[in-house]
């Protein structure tokens, strides 16, 4: 098997955990799942009906499909891949699946060119209206229609030259080497939070709410560290996000294990709150199934959903598209890892468009919100310089 970097055999899908990694090449097949809570039943068979029409397919497992959802249930541009061949990689050990014909893995790809510098282009809410929306948000907790609400802001960028996706994936997997790196048709990120990972019975899931900066030096950075755990605000944030997943795990696992109390974990640019469950399930269920379950947590939407979602449609003023929708891959056994599509950015030729968000709950401060987007858009706007 080749020894090359995959990236440089330019795959048009890419999946990189600390778990496995998985480069797509080309694409057999391509379906859109469509709107409301049946769309990820829909991926399932229409992927397993693909298979099974195959005139020849010799004995092999059934194939891997990257997902990408929007938020949003109903609104449309979810999307199924299923690629022509994958490279997959774990650890040392390296094999293909195969849909069509395989790629020449060992032929490297033209140097990428200089890119040009990202210009801004605008957001579809200024910062002070965005302050409002959150102002607005808070009052909704005020009055008892939401407990916790996620606001998120776009920031479109422009260039001279058109944005490589696989040099935006290789300097977030450089940076953030702990996180789940993606690239499915033009969504490109580094997302810390898995949503749900499925091998067997054994099921995890990592939730992350409540984040700080780095300090400058490793003193501030503990003393900042300190203030985000104490912080009362970021552990009720915390609190409510990782009780809408320990709800749901909770009643399809047999088993099921969390800690006390959230660890501190630390990226390149922010620090974050973290739960991590680990479980058995009481029967074999496809990770799409978890995933209807699960998708929108309250790391991303709010408590409790329902009103949140709804808020959150009226006080944003744009589209999340596939942003802090659920993003990843799954195979023929239905096993897989989803993550929510977090610091990633959209790219179309010469144009981007990033997305943060924040979590809202009683004691936010509209300022303090605003300086956290700004905080989590760093991450892909280095990524893009």
């Amino acid at each position: 098997m080749t020894t090359l970097d995959p990236l440089d055999a330019r795959p048009e899908s890419v999946w990189i955990s600390p778990q496995i990694e998985l480069y797509g090449f080309g694409v057999a097949a391509r379906f859109d799942p469509g709107v409301g809570p049946g769309r990820y039943a829909a991926a399932r068979q229409v992927v397993s009906d693909w298979w099974a029409s195959r005139a020849v397919n010799d004995g092999r497992p059934g194939p891997i499909a990257f997902v990408s959802y929007t938020f949003d249930p109903e609104a449309a541009g979810s999307v199924v891949i299923v690629p022509e061949s994958v490279l997959a990689r774990v650890g040392s050990e390296s094999w293909q699946v195969l849909n069509g014909d395989p790629p020449d893995l060992n032929a490297r790809t033209t140097p990428d060119s200089r890119a040009d510098r990202a210009r801004f282009a605008g957001s579809s809410l200024p910062d002070h209206l965005w302050m409002e929306a959150v102002v607005d948000a808070l009052d909704a907790i005020a009055t008892g229609l939401v407990e916790k609400v996620v606001l998120a802001r776009d920031h479109a960028l422009w260039s001279k030259q058109p944005f490589d996706s696989r040099r935006v994936v290789r300097r977030l997997h450089r940076r953030f080497p702990e996180c789940f790196t993606f690239l499915v048709e033009g969504l490109v990120g580094a997302s810390p939070e898995l949503l749900v990972g499925l091998a067997g019975l054994e099921v995890s899931s990592q939730v992350l709410a409540g984040s700080s900066r780095r300090g400058d030096d490793q003193l501030e950075d503990e003393i900042l560290g300190k203030e985000l755990q104490a912080s009362v605000k970021n552990q009720l944030e915390h609190a409510l996000a990782a009780a809408s997943v320990g709800r749901v795990l909770g009643e399809v696992c047999r088993h099921l294990q969390r800690p006390a109390t959230p660890e501190l974990i630390k990226l390149a640019n922010v620090q974050h709150l973290a739960t991590r469950f680990n479980g058995t399930l009481d029967q074999p269920r496809h990770v799409l199934d978890l995933v209807a379950a699960l998708h929108p947590t309250a790391a991303v939407g709010g408590t409790p959903t329902e009103a949140a979602v709804a808020l959150i449609r009226r006080l944003e003023k744009m589209d999340r598209a596939r942003y802090a929708g659920p993003v990843g891959y799954f195979d023929g056994n239905g096993d897989g890892e989803v993550a929510i599509a977090l610091r990633c950015a959209e790219l179309s030729g010469a144009r981007a468009r990033l997305f943060a968000g924040s979590g809202l709950v009683n004691g936010s401060v509209p300022e303090d919100e605003l300086e956290e987007t700004r905080l989590k858009l760093r991450a892909m706007l280095s990524a893009l310089e």
